[in-house]
């Protein structure tokens, strides 16, 4: 049999091209091979978060997994599921939806920084 060798450690950060401007603290997307864009309104291919702003093009670290402080699009009660919002950000899952993480503090109102275990 031959050997199998992980790619990438889980959770591990990897690096991508950001096929569209992404911003550092929030969400990306798979949008082609090894590409990321942000992430669109209750996405399933979200990928992690992106370490730092990005344009088109550009190679970005992407942040897979772990706990990561993202931006709220409204607020959020910890113990939430959270999903990606519009611009990457992050909202509460509505009922019946699974999410992209559990948020471990709380936000009073868009655009603060919540802190999220990413699945």
């Amino acid at each position: 049999m031959a050997d199998h060798i992980h790619l990438f450690e889980p959770g591990a950060k990897i690096t991508c091209v950001a096929g569209a401007d992404v911003i550092g603290g929030r969400l990306v997307e798979i949008s082609g091979p090894r590409e990321v864009s942000p992430a669109a309104v209750s996405s399933v291919k979200v990928f992690g978060a992106a370490a730092r702003d990005a344009k088109d093009g550009e190679d970005v670290l992407v942040l897979r997994g772990g706990v990561q402080n993202l931006v709220a699009s409204a607020a959020i009660t910890a113990g939430t599921r959270i999903k990606a919002a519009a611009d990457g950000k992050v909202q509460a899952v509505a009922a019946g939806e699974t999410g992209n993480g559990l948020a471990i503090t709380t936000t009073t109102a868009a655009d603060q920084l919540v802190q999220v275990a990413l699945d």
